[in-house]
């Protein structure tokens, strides 16, 4: 699909072929999302996307070749282009469209249906167009595919039961822990996964044996007061890790917080990691009495909710190929404006010119109104233009060429 020379990108990785260390490498935060785009914005690029979150990192834009928007993701990321290319997907013109609808419905999540991802794509809209890189064509689509988004959770039941990694977390615990209830559970960071954590552990391990820590005291205070739980300074940390039975990792660290050193406790220890990048040192797998589990591994708890979830795909998928087949619709429509814009101007020569001799020809020329009805005959020859082309899209390609020729019509270059 062309813009301008340019063509419609997706490029990215997820989970189905970059581990969570890979991911980690490309995963950008919210300050190098900004820098991304500002030197997206420099480098004449129109339209940019960016999404960075646990299961993926994609860039959604405009650009000549994939190659500018994948320099742009190693520039900003710990990630090389070697390491790109051997996880990578690259999507272009209606593939690249069809994939940003399977993702913002919770199609291609790591947990199927998890909707998350279509908070983080308007947000990601509202940033660039913030900074002035988000065209009619982008801001469009996304909002097509939040409408996709809306109807599958609406229509049908993608996303119901209660899933997502934070539930698969306390799964596992549950699971894998006796006598849950009395242990020590310790929740090092509170965002959203965190909050999503803790909801899940108070509802199903009916444990009060709890503690927070955030490097932002007041974030953990409020989730800890919906809950009634403990809340330590993050300077306990080390303390608290070592009196812990169950210790969850859920901050958005760039680099690890939770190292072998910090571990001196004498009795087993679950360490589960919810973050990306890693949080949790592969180091403490070294002590034979640490466990030490990921939520790549969480994610494969597949269990009688997602089950239930995947006769419901062809719904969901049925639901996308309407709303998509309406924007489709819309792009084919869009190769028509600049020949009826061609004919617009080429009728307004005409009528100047026949202005200009009427008003040296007649003494009393009524300019005015000469004006208006030729500017409503012009309007109305467009339309009937118009009309045609959208209504008659099996020869509208002749249809173009014919108009060209008869009007004389300079070729037009903007496909898209």
């Amino acid at each position: 699909m062309q813009h301008k020379s340019t063509y419609f990108y997706a490029i990215g990785l997820s989970y189905k072929k970059a581990d969570a260390e890979i991911r980690g490498h490309f995963s950008l935060s919210d300050t190098a999302k900004v820098r991304l785009l500002e030197q997206a914005k420099n480098n004449g690029i129109e339209s940019l996307v960016v999404i960075s979150t646990c299961n993926r990192t994609e860039l959604y834009g405009f650009a000549e070749h994939p190659y500018q928007l994948i320099h742009l993701l190693c520039e900003n990321t710990k990630g090389t282009v070697e390491e790109f290319q051997d996880v990578a997907y690259i999507f272009k013109g209606k593939e690249a469209i069809s994939h940003m609808f399977r993702v913002g419905s919770g199609l291609d999540s790591q947990i199927l249906g998890d909707f998350e991802i279509i908070s983080q794509l308007k947000t990601a809209a509202r940033r660039s167009k913030k900074q002035g890189l988000l065209n009619s064509f982008s801001e469009r689509l996304i909002n097509a595919v939040i409408q996709a988004s809306k109807r599958i959770k609406n229509e049908t039941e993608l996303s119901s039961g209660a899933t997502s990694v934070s539930f698969a977390a306390v799964q596992y615990i549950m699971t894998n822990v006796k006598n849950v209830t009395d242990k020590n559970i310790l929740l090092f960071g509170t965002g959203k996964i965190g909050r999503n954590t803790c909801e899940n552990l108070v509802k199903h391990t009916k444990n009060s044996h709890i503690t927070l820590i955030n490097r932002t005291k007041t974030k953990a205070e409020e989730v800890a007061g919906k809950f009634n739980l403990i809340v330590k300074d993050f300077n306990n940390l080390e303390d608290e890790i070592n009196t812990s039975d169950i210790v969850i990792v859920a901050t958005g660290a760039q680099n690890p917080t939770v190292f072998k050193s910090l571990i001196s406790t004498q009795k087993p220890l679950l360490l589960l990691d919810l973050s990306i990048p890693k949080n949790i040192s592969e180091d403490v797998t070294e002590l034979e009495r640490v466990t030490l589990v990921h939520m790549d591994d969480l994610a494969k708890i597949t269990d009688d909710t997602l089950e239930k979830r995947k006769a419901f795909i062809p719904k969901a998928e049925s639901i996308i190929a309407e709303i998509m087949a309406e924007f489709n619709a819309w792009i084919d429509t869009l190769k028509f404006v600049p020949t009826i814009q061609a004919i617009k101007h080429k009728l307004i020569d005409l009528k100047t010119a026949e202005i200009n001799t009427q008003r040296k020809k007649l003494a009393d020329f009524n300019e005015d109104q000469a004006e208006l009805i030729s500017n409503n005959i012009i309007q109305k020859i467009t339309n009937h233009f118009a009309h045609h082309l959208k209504e008659d899209k099996v020869t509208s390609d002749e249809s173009i060429e014919l108009i060209k020729k008869i009007f004389q019509l300079e070729e037009t270059t903007q496909n898209v």
